[in-house]
C-alpha cells in the first residue's frame, strides 16, 4: 500500500508539472502574440503618420468659409426737404438736394397750369460781404436743370467769393419761385491774398528815414507833408543840378519843374497756428484769428534780410524762415536841349 501511494504521488506531481509547463507555454505564446501585435500596430501607426506627412507637403488647406456680411445700402432719400452747398475748389461748387413728393404736389396745386410750363432752375447768388436776405446779392445767374437731377456742379468763374444757391421754379413769365435755399460757402483764392495789414511793420518815422536813405536824404528825413515837400524839392534840386552841368560853350538851360520818382515796397505774408508766437526781424507781430499775417516793408537799395520766426504755444518747436531780398535801382536822365 505504501508503494502504491508513492506511485500515485509521483503521477500527481508529473501531471501538475505538465500542467504548469502547458500553462507557461500558453502564457509565453500570449505574450509573444501581444508583442507581435504591438509591433504590427506601431508599424501601421508610423506608416500612417509618414503617409500623412508626405501628403501634407503637397496639400493646400481649403480657405476658411466666411459668413457673408449683410451690407446695408445707404438710402437715396431720407424724406427731408433740404439742399446743401459744398466747395470743390476755387472755381467750382457742388450742390445736392432732396425734394419730397409732398412738397412737389404742394407747388403743383398752388401753381396750377403754370407748373407744367415752369422750368426747374438753380439760382446762384454772389453774396460776398453781404448778409444775404434773398434780394441783396451782388449778382446772380441761373442754371436750368431737369426734374430728375438731385445734384449739380456749378462753375462760379470767380474765386475768393461767397455763394448761396436757391432751388426753384422759373415760370413762363420770368418769375422765379424759391423752393429751397442752401447754406452759404466761400471759395478760396486761386493765388496769394491781396489783403495786407493796415499797420506798418516798422514805426512811421523809421519808415520815412528808410525812404530818405533810399534817395540819399540822410537819416534825418522828416515825415508827413513836410517830408513830401522836401522830397519834391530834393528831386527838383537834383534836376537843376543836372542842368547846371551843361557845357560852358552852350547856353545853360534854366532849371525845369519836371521830375519823376520810382520806388518799391516789399510785402511779407505767411501763416501758422493761430496760437503761435511769431517775430519778424526780432519784433513780435499779431496774428489774425486764422493764423495768417502780412507786413509791408520799405525796400531801399541794397540787401534786406528779414528773419521770420514762429514758436509753438508750448515753446517746444521753433521754425525760422528768412527771406533775403536784393534791390538795385538804376536811373538815367537825358536833356535834349543840352544834347543839341
Amino acid at each position: 500500500m505504501a508503494i502504491l501511494r508513492k506511485i500515485k504521488d509521483k503521477i500527481k506531481k508529473a501531471i501538475e508539472i505538465k500542467k504548469q509547463v502547458k500553462s507557461r507555454k500558453k502564457t509565453a505564446a500570449k505574450d509573444l502574440n501581444k508583442q507581435e501585435g504591438m509591433q504590427k500596430f506601431k508599424k501601421e501607426i508610423l506608416g500612417t503618420q509618414e503617409t500623412a506627412i508626405e501628403r501634407s507637403k503637397y496639400f493646400t488647406p481649403p480657405a476658411p468659409r466666411r459668413t457673408p456680411r449683410k451690407v446695408q445700402e445707404l438710402s437715396a432719400r431720407y424724406g427731408d426737404d433740404r439742399i446743401v452747398l459744398l466747395v470743390r475748389d476755387s472755381w467750382w461748387l457742388h450742390t445736392y438736394w432732396e425734394l419730397t413728393p409732398q412738397t412737389m404736389d404742394s407747388f403743383k396745386n398752388k401753381l396750377g397750369d403754370s407748373f407744367h410750363s415752369a422750368k426747374p432752375v438753380l439760382r446762384v447768388y454772389d453774396v460776398t460781404s453781404v448778409i444775404f436776405n434773398g434780394s441783396n446779392a451782388n449778382r446772380f445767374f441761373d442754371i436750368e436743370i431737369n426734374y430728375d437731377a438731385n445734384n449739380w456742379y456749378v462753375d462760379t468763374q470767380g474765386p475768393g467769393r461767397s455763394w448761396c444757391v436757391d432751388l426753384g421754379l422759373k415760370l413762363a413769365n420770368g418769375q422765379f419761385i424759391t423752393i429751397l435755399r442752401s447754406n452759404t460757402v466761400q471759395t478760396p483764392l486761386d493765388g496769394p491774398s491781396w489783403i495786407t495789414d493796415e499797420e506798418w511793420m516798422i514805426p512811421e518815422d523809421m519808415f520815412a528815414r528808410l525812404y530818405g536813405m533810399g534817395f540819399g536824404f540822410g537819416r534825418s528825413s522828416p515825415i508827413g507833408k513836410i517830408w513830401v515837400e522836401r522830397f519834391k524839392q530834393a528831386v527838383s534840386s537834383a534836376s537843376g543840378g543836372i542842368a547846371s552841368m551843361a557845357s560852358p560853350v552852350k547856353k545853360p538851360v534854366p532849371a525845369r519843374k519836371f521830375w519823376m520818382v520810382v520806388n518799391t515796397e516789399l510785402i511779407v505774408y505767411g501763416a501758422t497756428e493761430p496760437d503761435a508766437k511769431v517775430t519778424v526781424q526780432g519784433a513780435p507781430i499779431k496774428l489774425r484769428p486764422d493764423g495768417t499775417f502780412s507786413l509791408r516793408f520799405a525796400l531801399p537799395d541794397g540787401k534786406q534780410v528779414i528773419p521770420c520766426q514762429g514758436t509753438s504755444s508750448d515753446d517746444v518747436e521753433t521754425i525760422t524762415i528768412t527771406p533775403i531780398v536784393n534791390k538795385e535801382t538804376k536811373s538815367h536822365s537825358v536833356n535834349r536841349e543840352l544834347a543839341k
